[in-house]
């Protein structure tokens, strides 16, 4: 059986990244190794931290850069996070300055709100709507 370890998100500062993420969203260290100029920097949920590692990855390739500014002017979602209630994330997140370029949003079997990660990306948060029984 496959499952996912580890996935990424291309940040312009790894240590800017770290702290957003961190102290903002909440997640927590993992995994911090040096790697010359750059770091393998990974970050868990602190209610999953066995769980799948976000590699907060430096984005020095061109082509990185690239991408995330063609996904961030398409206005595309780099990655996507669950949370129990998109409206609840968003006051939170809103309250410490987080910027939001889509605020909740009812897109039928969810909720959903994006916003900016300051470091080059745009993030989706996500509920899923429970069904009624």
């Amino acid at each position: 059986m496959m499952r996912i370890y580890i996935t990424s998100v291309f940040v312009d500062d790894q240590h800017k990244a770290f702290r957003f993420y961190t102290e903002t969203l909440g997640f927590e260290k993992k995994t911090e190794i040096p790697l010359g100029e750059d770091l393998w920097l990974t970050v868990v949920s602190p209610s999953e931290p066995d769980g799948p590692e976000l590699l907060l990855e430096p984005d020095r390739h061109p082509a990185a850069k690239q991408f995330k500014e063609a996904l961030v002017k398409d206005d595309i979602p780099a990655a996507s996070f669950a949370v129990d209630d998109v409206a609840a994330e968003h006051a939170r997140l809103a309250a410490q300055g987080v910027r939001f370029v889509q605020p909740p949003t009812d897109v039928g079997p969810a909720f959903v709100a994006v916003f900016d990660d300051t470091c080059g990306n745009l993030i989706q948060i996500v509920a899923e709507k429970r069904s009624e029984q």
